[in-house]
């Protein structure tokens, strides 16, 4: 294993190196379930709970170092999350959906591997996931999800930690929904392993429709491809295409505010460019023709919206997201002609959700 966030694992020099681990000291939890204190002492309680815990310690190297930093990071964004409430409870809701978000950028800028980063960011993601699992609302398709972006045993033992790492009346029931998960998963067939689906096509059908069956294996009808990149500004998405699909017509949103000048922070401008694109692909989709669709796509929400639209006219979706190096990605950007400022590429950083295998009919990931 080359890689690590941090070789000296002691609290007091975590707090030295990151801010982010300092600032965990000024915040508050709930009484009622963390009567320990503070996010800094929870996060600290958690570290010896998952270290001292026989089934880590059986595990390789690298999963030990995946949960750990996991476990470090797993609390993260209750800095920005965390308010009282009028009957002054304290909550922290959406924290792990935002704390996904701050581990990617952190381990992106301390060079983690791509894989492990993002297994990392998945559990940091799900942690909640074993104790919450049958209040969700399609609890099957949640686990199924999960099982595509990360271990459940891994997230299993995390969860664990999570609750021994606390101090709560109901540590007991705690543990108790953890084990459930686990037979779940096991009824699941995703328990330590992604769940598997027939097709690239049955896979994309179950997560892209409502009231799909994980078993289903749909009639496949689909009439064209559109190659849909993703990733920042400055990852060398226009190069890629160049070289593997200058034989695809394209679509692109900077390419046509650039033919009609328009700047990229007019609102306004932007959805009527945003119009035109869809009215183009449309063009394509009608005829069955495939095409590359050429944008940052940077979150779910972005993507989905396109790919809505595409699979509406029977396309097959590849999507593919580009991504080098922190400090080679920083210089790319510098030497474009129309590059971006630093202070937007960080905004766009923290916002980054790398697409998941199963946003598309086929993910591929250029990295």
């Amino acid at each position: 294993m080359n890689w690590s966030l941090s070789k000296n694992k002691e609290w007091s020099h975590l707090e030295q190196q990151f801010d982010w681990v300092a600032a965990m000291r000024d915040v508050p939890q709930d009484s009622l379930y963390h009567a320990e204190g503070n996010v800094s002492v929870h996060t600290q309680m958690v570290l010896q709970a998952l270290t001292t815990d026989t089934a880590f310690q059986k595990l390789t190297e690298e999963e030990r170092e995946l949960l750990w930093t996991a476990a470090l990071l797993h609390d993260v964004e209750k800095r920005s999350t965390t308010v009282t409430e009028v009957n002054g409870r304290i909550s922290s809701h959406g924290h792990a959906r935002k704390g996904e978000l701050t581990a990617r950028r952190v381990l992106y800028e301390h060079g983690i591997p791509f894989k492990e980063r993002e297994y990392i960011a998945a559990l940091v993601r799900y942690h909640g996931l074993p104790l919450w699992i049958m209040e969700k609302r399609n609890s099957v398709k949640s686990l199924l999800e999960a099982s595509l972006r990360t271990d459940m045993k891994l997230l299993s033992l995390l969860a664990r930690a999570d609750v021994r790492g606390r101090v709560c009346a109901d540590q007991r029931k705690l543990l108790d929904r953890v084990d459930f998960f686990d037979a779940y998963c096991e009824e699941q067939s995703c328990w330590h392993e992604p769940r598997v689906f027939a097709t690239d096509n049955a896979k994309f059908t179950y997560f892209h429709k409502e009231d799909a069956h994980p078993d289903y294996i749909p009639f496949d009808d689909l009439r064209s491809t559109v190659v849909m990149l993703c990733g920042l500004p400055g990852m060398g998405k226009d190069l890629y295409i160049k070289k593997h699909y200058s034989n695809l017509p394209m679509l692109s949103l900077d390419a046509i505010r650039r033919a009609h000048k328009l700047k990229p922070d007019d609102a306004s401008a932007t959805g009527w460019a945003v119009q035109l694109a869809k009215e183009q692909a449309r063009e394509f989709l009608r005829k069955g023709e495939s095409f590359v669709w050429n944008a940052t796509n940077i979150t779910r929400q972005m993507r989905t919206q396109w790919i809505d639209l595409f699979v509406a006219y029977k396309a097959r979706i590849k999507l593919i997201y580009i991504e080098v190096p922190y400090h080679e990605w920083l210089k790319q950007n510098n030497d474009r002609e129309y590059a971006v400022p630093q202070s937007a590429m960080f905004r766009l950083l923290q916002k980054l959700e790398v697409p998941s295998i199963y946003e598309a009919h086929e993910v591929v990931y250029h990295v």
